[in-house]
């Protein structure tokens, strides 16, 4: 599998994955940040099936059409709030272990997943990077091939990213 963090705005990743992660609040109807991006992305259509799902708690994932995006779905989870989540870590480990393997019933080859809670949630960018390399990496798929981090316009994140990768030996280049 080929981890790797890319300079890229989400929502314009296109066809080159099949699903794209959104980093949501519980409700699933639009915030702000990278939420609110792939929701003015994807158009109305994206909200009225998001209702229909009826939340969603941190941890989960659930997954949606991506309708106006090239993309096939749009993978919603909701990340920890770093400073009242009792154990950050572990919800933060469920979000992207729960994503792949979503991916992975969906039959998926390609995912690229946003810097999940290190937005307005306030989780410090060193140890989620840690956090996901872990889960990331570890990971044993049934069919994805491809995991990009889409990092938008931070080299540093970019390259916080590709380190914690690398130290598990699995980014190629």
């Amino acid at each position: 599998m080929i981890i790797k963090a890319i300079s890229m705005d989400i929502t314009k990743i296109g066809s080159m994955v099949d699903a794209i992660v959104n980093a949501a609040n519980e409700s699933l109807l639009g915030g702000v940040g990278v939420d609110g991006a792939i929701h003015r992305a994807a158009g109305p259509e994206l909200l009225e099936e998001c209702r229909k799902l009826h939340g969603c708690k941190p941890g989960e994932a659930k997954a949606t059409k991506a309708y106006r995006l090239d993309n096939k779905y749009i993978i919603h989870t909701v990340g920890p709030r770093y400073y009242s989540d009792p154990t950050p870590a572990e919800t933060l480990a469920n979000c992207y272990l729960n994503c792949l393997r979503l991916a992975d019933e969906l039959g998926l080859e390609s995912i690229a997943f946003p810097s999940i809670s290190t937005g307005i949630f306030g989780y410090p960018i060193d140890e989620a990077a840690k956090v996901c390399a872990k889960v990331v990496c570890e990971y044993k798929p049934k069919k994805l091939k491809y995991v990009y981090m889409c990092i938008l316009n931070d080299e540093r994140s970019e390259a916080i990213y590709n380190k914690a990768f690398s130290e598990y030996n699995y980014l190629n280049n």
